[in-house]
């Protein structure tokens, strides 16, 4: 195969990328935050994320699935 038979082509891959967001107060949290997730304590099936201002507030939580609240 000579050298000129070889074509390279370029493959641009874009994903959309959307943070996650607080379940209490509901703003996108910065990759750098303090923020934590966890999965429901009642049902075990929705990811939670709380941000750092959340966190030190203890601004209760509701999670979607079960209607579990916390603080």
């Amino acid at each position: 195969m000579a050298k000129s038979d070889v074509t390279l082509r370029r493959v641009d891959v874009y994903d959309e990328v959307k943070p996650p967001l607080c379940t209490s107060c509901g703003k996108p949290i910065n990759p750098m935050e303090r923020a934590v997730s966890f999965y429901c304590p009642n049902c075990g099936v929705m990811l939670i994320w709380r941000c750092s201002k959340c966190r030190v507030q203890m601004i209760p939580y509701k999670c979607p699935n079960c209607g579990f609240e916390g603080p």
